[in-house]
């Protein structure tokens, strides 16, 4: 059994077939799915669709690049819309000054409200962070002072002082499909020593497909691939790593119910 902790099913890829990207998940072992919010507007959306599957969940949060045209200044909002049964988890959220789309102030200041509605609900956050290494981590172990919260590193790409400092916090670190790609060397020596009992794989689906499907559209089916070269480089079998990754999973996104 695998998880694709961090998909994206609410966007418009997956509109014609949807129900097809579903099964073809289940048949390959992966049988559960979070489907992550970037937006407030669309998370209608996003729900709808969790509702629709029993073995797809999903997150509620404003994504870094939308924290301008949707500013979080406190948790209220998100926390009354996890009280649903099938959201699972805060974000994703986080920074992004890489491409920026919003100010660093709005970002840092959206990134703090989700923190406090994990903080206050004790659902997982689910961090988006890219060249933001130093205010990712400030922010991190600043608001873990006040109090702690569960969460994860998204797409994992960042240095080795960031996934240090991320579990010094007790947080994890989820593996996409970038970590197969050819030129991903220095990411996979980052991860080769994160511990495997602190690891996740996703997709980050309709995205970052990784080998030998690069270029295509990701599907959750996908996150198999993924765990192979994972557990390639931490030494495992597959089995393991998707037994391990698995249970994993379920400790973090503790509102996740097995399946049967």
């Amino acid at each position: 059994m695998l998880v694709d902790s961090h998909c994206h099913l609410d966007f418009p890829e997956f509109s014609a077939d949807l129900d097809a990207v579903v099964q073809r998940a289940a048949d390959a072992g992966v049988k559960v799915c979070v489907s992550i919010s970037t937006t407030l507007a669309k998370f209608p959306d996003v729900r709808a669709i969790a509702e629709r599957f029993d073995n797809v969940w999903c997150s509620v949060g404003v994504h870094p690049h939308e924290a301008e045209k949707e500013p979080v200044s406190g948790p209220q909002g998100l926390v009354a819309f996890a009280q649903h049964p099938k959201v699972v988890a805060i974000g994703e959220t986080g920074l992004d000054y890489y491409y920026e789309h919003s100010p660093r102030e709005e970002q840092r200041v959206s990134f703090r409200a989700h923190i406090a509605a994990s903080r206050e609900t004790g659902l997982p956050l689910v961090v988006h962070t890219r060249d933001a290494d130093d205010d990712t981590i400030e922010i991190l172990r600043d608001e873990m002072g006040k109090g702690a919260f569960p969460g994860l590193i998204h797409c994992f790409t960042g240095t080795k002082r960031l996934a240090d400092a991320a579990l010094d916090l007790g947080m994890f670190i989820s593996v996409s499909g970038i970590a197969t790609f050819k030129k991903s060397d220095a990411l996979r020596a980052v991860l080769k020593d994160v511990p495997l009992e602190r690891l996740l794989v996703e997709t980050d689906a309709p995205f970052l497909a990784p080998m030998p499907f690069r270029g295509k559209r990701n599907e959750p089916a996908f996150v198999a691939q993924t765990a192979k070269v994972l557990a390639d480089l931490k030494g495992v079998s597959v089995e393991e790593l998707s037994e391990v990754t698995t249970r994993n999973f379920f400790s973090l996104f503790s509102k996740v119910q097995r399946p049967q």
